[in-house]
């Protein structure tokens, strides 16, 4: 088994503080765990009488509670039938006539006090109203660049019905924050900010290749990556049509930081997780 299938049981089964950890290491790990779930099995398998059958003296005790519960269930059931016939019987006696207070007459006074209070209120509400109405209009001006912005691409990565191994199996990526696990390790993002930085880094540039176009927008995404798979049919465009096009066609970037020995690593390619040949 590769190092990351090792790791990926593991996760599997809820081990943790296995990032660091070399191959022994994980294989010794692994079959600890392993250990430990046959013998969790072989328990629960013994747990059970013959043929899977509960003992005798568990069943009697199971239909005893269940007996029990049945008898503490039809108590509490007449109790409540009870309490409810009690209260029937105190809503139907006919309750005893209370004298009703006289009514107070407001005074002129007090009318035009009430009068005038209305009138002071009413502008002030207008005038909340009014005040509150820019800044609910400027918040919602504020969240539509945020939505845009999640919308186009800050996520670490996309899946789908056909995710290639190399994605599963990859590190994922989700901000400028996150770092490799180790030199080498293969790396799978979607997020804007990171792709621009990698390519900086590398004075690399977005481009297509030339006779890809479809429907007046750029085909097969690559970089222009000065010594590095240079060719006549690569195309430099912008990075707005590079991610436009990368976010509508919802693709991923493979790629590394460092090759194993820590050089800095040029490799990369982009991945489709709804093509069949992604």
């Amino acid at each position: 088994m590769r190092v990351d299938d090792i790791r990926g049981q593991l996760r599997r089964r809820g081990v943790s503080g296995i990032s660091a950890l070399r191959k022994p290491e994980l294989v010794k790990t692994l079959a600890r765990t392993l250990r430990a779930e046959g013998r969790a099995g072989g328990a629960a398998r013994r747990s059970t009488g013959p043929a899977g059958r509960a003992p005798a003296k568990k069943a009697a005790i199971k239909q005893a509670t269940i007996k029990k519960a049945a008898t503490k269930k039809a108590a509490t059931k007449k109790a409540t039938s009870a309490r409810k016939s009690a209260s029937a019987r105190a809503k139907a006696a006919p309750a005893p006539a209370r004298k009703a207070a006289p009514a107070r007459k407001a005074t002129p006074a007090a009318a035009r006090r009430s009068t005038a209070t209305r009138a002071k209120a009413a502008p002030a509400k207008a005038g909340a109203r009014a005040k509150a109405a820019p800044a609910k209009a400027g918040a919602r001006a504020k969240a539509a660049p945020a939505k845009a912005a999640a919308a186009a691409g800050t996520t670490g990565t996309r899946t789908g019905r056909s995710s290639a191994r190399s994605v599963r199996s990859s590190q994922v990526i989700s901000s400028p924050a996150d770092r490799p696990e180790r030199p080498g390790r293969s790396l799978v993002t979607s997020n804007h900010e990171v792709i621009q930085n990698w390519a900086r880094a590398r004075g690399a540039r977005p481009a297509t290749i030339a006779g890809t176009e479809r429907e007046g927008r750029p085909g097969v995404l690559t970089f222009e990556i000065p010594g590095y798979r240079e060719s006549s049919r690569v195309q430099v465009i912008s990075w707005d049509d590079w991610f436009r096009t990368f976010d509508l066609r919802r693709l991923n970037l493979i790629y590394q930081e460092q090759l194993r020995d820590g050089r800095q690593s040029n490799f990369f390619r982009t991945e489709s997780p709804d093509r069949e040949d992604a």
